[in-house]
């Protein structure tokens, strides 16, 4: 079974299987409009020296030395690695035949896991409420979403080609499309994950298992921004719930930070990490309705200059 395959399948039996979460988390204050200026960062050290890990590395120490690696490198991985090391579904994302094998593998290995922990039936109600990994030290917990509509009603807001491959997935796939907010939120979040699972590794990768990563992280920022935007004109009483939901303000503001952030600093190794719509589908991102809509929902200015990993106010 590919990777693909086995990812959406996965998810899908996730999906029906959840159950009900738990509401522990403090209410975030981020996107408060009174809120200091905000810039999501998170540590990261991607030339770190590994030569050891690489030298000793075997397929039966492969949870070690993914834990070691991201240890040096990236430790909300390490701690994400530490939190599901457990998880039997592991396997199935992890190539183990080389180290090369094996950190290209992790764009996806760490991306999976991150659905596995977010749609943890301990932590998310499907179309209820959701949980984010967002980093080793913040995990965002019972995030309101009040069900929401089909994404695929973003379609007719989509005029290019750019995410094409991944919009037949998400959008126009007859099980996928007809996912609800819970779905833009998950597949962008876990794609924020896998991103630097891939960036910080990305001196060690050869084929095309992480060749998508920017790609999925704006695509994914696509369809939340273009979700609000719809919610706003053809749904305007759930837009008005889920505008007066401070976690989910919050959490959108923190994940389009969030994605500037990691497409910033995976900019450099672009031409192993994603293909060129990948910038293309980042523009459109910041065209001003998207902009408009982003800022009227969070009640936060973001900029747009060389910090679009910053709020403006």
């Amino acid at each position: 079974m590919s990777r693909t395959r086995v990812r959406r399948v996965v998810i899908a039996v996730l999906a029906l299987s959840l159950g009900s979460g738990t509401a522990v988390a403090e209410p975030a204050t981020a996107a408060s409009p009174t809120a200091a200026p905000y810039c999501y960062e998170e540590p990261s050290n991607p030339t770190a020296n590994i030569a050891d890990l690489k030298s000793a590395f075997r397929s039966a120490n492969w949870m070690q030395t993914l834990q070691a690696m991201y240890k040096r490198r990236w430790p909300s991985g390490e701690a994400l690695a530490i939190a599901q090391s457990r998880d039997k579904y592991w396997d199935q994302f992890v190539q183990k035949g080389s180290f090369e094998a094996f950190a290209e593998s992790m764009m996806v290995a760490i991306h999976e896991e991150t659905h596995m922990w977010d749609l943890d039936p301990a932590r998310t109600r499907w179309n209820t409420h959701t949980a984010a990994w967002v980093n080793a030290t913040r995990q965002d917990l019972a995030v309101p979403l009040h069900d929401g509509f089909a994404r695929k009603e973003i379609l007719p807001l989509i005029k290019d080609r750019y995410s094409d491959s991944m919009d037949g997935i998400y959008l126009r796939d007859r099980t996928q499309g007809e996912y609800h907010l819970q779905g833009v939120l998950a597949e962008l979040n876990a794609g924020l994950t896998g991103l630097p699972a891939a960036t910080v590794v990305q001196e060690y990768i050869k084929g095309v298992g992480a060749s998508n990563a920017r790609d999925i992280a704006a695509t994914n920022l696509r369809y939340l921004l273009l979700y609000l935007r719809v919610a706003k004109d053809r749904h305007p009483d759930y837009w008005a719930k889920i505008k007066n939901e401070p976690k989910l303000r919050d959490l959108v503001l923190t994940q389009f930070l969030r994605t500037a952030y990691w497409l910033e600093k995976s900019a450099p190794y672009g031409g192993k990490l994603g293909g060129p719509n990948a910038d293309r589908i980042t523009a459109t991102n910041y065209a001003p309705e998207n902009i408009s809509i982003l800022e009227e929902f969070t009640g936060r200015r973001v900029r747009t200059d060389a910090q679009k990993n910053c709020t403006a106010s």
